[in-house]
């Protein structure tokens, strides 16, 4: 079995938290190195930490920069062949690290796997699936269509790649990676199957920090924008905006496509 590192960063999302590290250590993954970085938690995360302690490789409470620094700090602990990131509110679905050792190890030349990811609320019910798409280096970047963050998988040599996350990123940061990842060759890999649920909680960031969200879509729009701009704002606004409901419009019929051919098969 590939070593696979999981980096969670915490903070104050002690009502989520333990449901989170049970489901990464419940994988009964026996090359699992697990990190957890908490900023300084003053509820009761560092005392859920603390009771499965002896199952991680390592654990800090102590103030960061945020989410990105958090993160960054855990992946340059890991040492596993594989790494990633699993946030304080959500949860890996069972099975999902054998299933990523093994299209990894089938697929040496992948930087990168993803799959698809389910919905729940604050009691863990499952209120949405969705499905992603092959990967679409336009529609990830236009088209704001990309996967959820839980469900991505990564070799460690993207960090020799492409870098660690832009700390400058609150909420893009996974996005801004992916792009910098694709920029400088990484393969990417989609498996239409599950491995994560993202937790939908009016505590979740994408919920309290909507305006942060707009203004770093726009700061991605900036460092990655290709091809004809127009010098007026409204009309460049205006184009990327078309290029968004453009973009999300073709992911959606691929999809479509693909239902319908797996339907006549």
């Amino acid at each position: 079995m590939l070593k696979i590192s999981i980096v969670t960063p915490s903070y104050n999302q002690g009502e989520f938290l333990e449901a989170t590290v049970r489901s990464i250590l419940a994988q009964n993954y026996s090359n699992l190195e697990y990190i957890i970085c908490d900023g300084g938690s003053n509820d009761s995360s560092v005392e859920i930490i603390k009771k499965y302690s002896n199952q991680l490789a390592y654990w800090e409470s102590q103030k960061d920069n945020g989410q990105a620094h958090a993160i960054n700090k855990g992946f340059r602990r890991a040492t596993g062949e594989i790494i990633g990131w699993i946030n304080s509110d959500d949860i890996l679905l069972p099975g999902a690290l054998r299933r990523i050792n093994d299209v990894f190890k089938n697929n040496p030349e992948i930087d990168v796997v993803y799959g698809n990811s389910v919905w729940i609320d604050k009691d863990g019910k499952v209120i949405r699936k969705r499905k992603n798409a092959s990967f679409h280096y336009k529609t990830w970047l236009y088209g704001r269509a990309d996967p959820l963050q839980p469900e991505v998988f990564y070799r460690r040599r993207v960090l020799e790649k492409a870098g660690y996350l832009n700390e400058n990123f609150h909420m893009m940061l996974d996005r801004e990676w992916w792009l910098r990842m694709a920029q400088q060759g990484c393969r990417f890999l989609y498996v239409d199957e599950e491995f994560s649920a993202l937790r939908r909680h009016t505590g979740a960031k994408t919920h309290l920090l909507q305006k942060r969200n707009e203004q770093e879509r726009w700061m991605l729009h900036d460092l990655y924008w290709e091809g004809f701009r127009f010098k007026n704002m409204m009309l460049h606004k205006f184009h990327w905006k078309f290029l968004i409901f453009f973009y999300r419009l073709s992911r959606r019929l691929r999809l479509l496509l693909k239902q319908k051919t797996i339907a006549l098969k």
